[in-house]
């Protein structure tokens, strides 16, 4: 029997959103940084990351590609849901999608936000886009309900167990036993760090949610070599002022701190991407590549989940799951390490707005 989805008869994508030609690149990071007073120079600076791909970020082929994944597991499973897609910050934008869901009669979709972890930029941002964009539709937009974080449902973290193992595997031998595990994710500053996740929970789960990802991976890499590998958490990507504490140590300054102290190699598992976008792709294989060369340290970097056949299905799992939820009816909540499953409905003041309040949909305030 197919699953059952009411009260659903949609699913929403929320992504990032990327250029997809040269001219995007500027006005693309624009938006992006829109009342932040960031000067266009810096903006030009940044830009170069994508002119060296074209001008072209991989985030929305990435999207397609697993749109396509979903929809065809979705068949296979008998549910017989459409897929639709909206970005924060290029096209397609989420009123748009609102308006073209609204349009072809949809009147309520669950939304998986392509960012698995707990904080402003991963999760209440995303939340107040989504109010803006039902507020610039009006009335007849779809009610939207978002999914919950996935960090840590097996559909997620799997693809990452064997995407470590087969990067320690690329290792030539004389280092693999010695190397080190980074695991990245994005830097945030370190208040909104503080300030994530509900107030309940005394703040830093961003921050402790990626360590419990890593000490899961670690095991698991344990109980399939034999082996317990020295692992930490590390970050990219950092791109605020000076003075304002980021979430450290970065990657690569932390590789001259191994590669110093006499380490001989290092597997870079980027666990807070979803798939290969640009900190993926300039952050890791072209920038932490080339310091690890330039440090001769070995270097291999593990493959996110993107279409992993178990990371779409988890989408369906989280479908079925917060249906049923909806509906009254008790659920397992699959998930592994010390995390426990992510609440459906965020709690008042998680991951709070540090330049204060502003309308967010799918939570308590």
């Amino acid at each position: 029997m197919p699953p059952e989805i009411a009260p659903y008869d949609a699913l929403l994508l929320v992504s990032f959103g990327g250029p997809e030609k040269p001219d995007d690149v500027v006005p693309f990071l624009e938006n992006v940084t829109r009342g932040r007073g960031i000067p266009r120079e810096r903006l030009e600076e940044v830009g170069e990351h994508y002119f060296r791909f074209g001008g072209r970020s991989p985030i929305n082929d990435q999207n397609r590609e697993l749109i396509a994944a979903i929809e065809e597991d979705f068949r296979s499973a008998g549910v017989g849901l459409p897929v639709y897609w909206g970005n924060r910050n290029w096209d397609p934008y989420l009123a748009d999608t609102l308006r073209e869901m609204k349009a072809d009669g949809v009147r309520r979709a669950a939304c998986l936000v392509t960012s698995a972890y707990s904080s402003y930029s991963g999760c209440r941002q995303y939340r107040e886009d989504l109010a803006d964009a039902v507020a610039e539709v009006g009335e007849g937009a779809p009610r939207l309900d978002r999914l919950r974080h996935y960090f840590n449902h097996p559909g997620f973290v799997e693809p990452m167990v064997d995407a470590s193992l087969a990067a320690l595997a690329e290792l030539p031998d004389a280092v693999r036993h010695d190397a080190h595990v980074l695991f990245v994710t994005h830097s945030v500053p370190t208040e909104m760090d503080d300030r994530s996740g509900p107030p309940v929970a005394g703040g830093n789960l961003y921050v402790r949610q990626h360590r419990s990802v890593m000490d899961e991976i670690v095991e698991r890499v344990r109980q399939e070599t034999g082996h317990r590998y020295a692992a930490e958490l590390v970050f990219c990507s950092r791109s605020g002022p000076p003075h304002v504490p980021w979430l450290e140590p970065d990657v690569n300054d932390r590789m001259g701190e191994l590669a110093a102290a006499g380490v001989r190699a290092v597997v870079v598992v980027p666990i807070g991407f979803v798939s290969d976008h640009m900190e993926v792709v300039y952050d890791l294989d072209t920038e932490a590549a080339a310091t690890a060369e330039k440090l001769g340290l070995g270097f291999a970097r593990a493959a996110t989940a993107g279409v992993d056949p178990r990371f779409v299905a988890m989408v369906r799992d989280l479908l079925v799951e917060r249906a049923a939820v909806e509906r009254g009816v008790a659920v397992h909540r699959a998930s592994v390490g010390s995390q426990p499953p992510s609440h459906d409905v965020c709690p008042a003041g998680c991951c709070a707005n540090l330049r204060g309040p502003r309308p967010a949909l799918c939570g308590q305030d």
